[in-house]
């Protein structure tokens, strides 16, 4: 029989649990927006964008994989240089079918184990924290607010409720006034490696495209 003591600490492990997570992909969050933050400022407003047709690429192992990524792509303070990484920070430009054109969608490449998906993380983690009335946003998804609590702040959960491994994107609220809420999304790719996604809540609005147009440039460094 389970004791009320047993249960109790049940429950704390499990707070514990949630917690850590939610602390982990706040600071995997803030690790990746510093990172990019840098890029954007230094590319400037006419440094080169990157394309699916730019070449001079460096070939860099990740996880025991081999890819070949163009230099354009690399952040500006990214490793440009050959031979084994950690990981891989780019920029793209996917062609969602927005009435603003292609939207700048930084990815971070990692090996697989240093980071859970946000499908997974809705399950596990999110589902315990949801607070507040369901959003309306972009067509075909939900909006769940995360509470203020266990590392969560003025966050928010947009995932497809029907799909058996959704799309799911965590967006932070900016503190600066009229800055855009940036979105986190990770998955696991079918090579082995993980992908975290940065992007503008805007991009929402393209989340049926969102995985085709990125596995274009995804498939062409070697990393699906």
């Amino acid at each position: 029989m389970t004791t009320p003591h047993a249960r109790a600490q049940d429950k704390t492990g499990a707070s514990v649990g949630f917690n850590l997570a939610g602390i982990a992909a706040l600071v995997l969050l803030l690790a990746v927006g510093a990172a990019y933050l840098v890029d954007h400022a230094g590319r400037g407003a006419n440094g080169p964008l990157p394309s699916l047709d730019d070449g001079d690429r460096v070939v860099q192992t990740l996880g025991g994989r081999e890819l070949t990524v163009p230099r354009n792509w690399i952040v500006a303070n990214g490793n440009q240089r050959s031979g084994f990484v950690s990981e891989i920070n780019l920029t793209t430009r996917l062609d969602l079918g927005l009435a603003e054109g292609p939207v700048s969608v930084d990815v971070t490449l990692l090996p697989r184990g240093r980071v859970r998906s946000s499908a997974t993380l809705l399950d596990t983690v999110y589902l315990h924290q949801f607070a507040g009335p369901t959003l309306s946003g972009a067509a075909g998804l939900v909006g769940k607010p995360l509470q203020d609590a266990d590392g969560y702040s003025g966050e928010t959960v947009w995932y497809d409720p029907l799909a058996p491994g959704p799309f799911v994107a965590k967006c932070q609220t900016p503190i600066e006034n009229g800055a855009q809420d940036r979105c986190l999304r990770t998955v696991h790719l079918p090579s082995g490696l993980a992908a975290v996604f940065s992007f503008s809540a805007t991009a929402l609005a393209g989340w049926r495209s969102f995985d085709t147009e990125m596995a274009l440039w995804l498939d062409q460094i070697g990393a699906l």
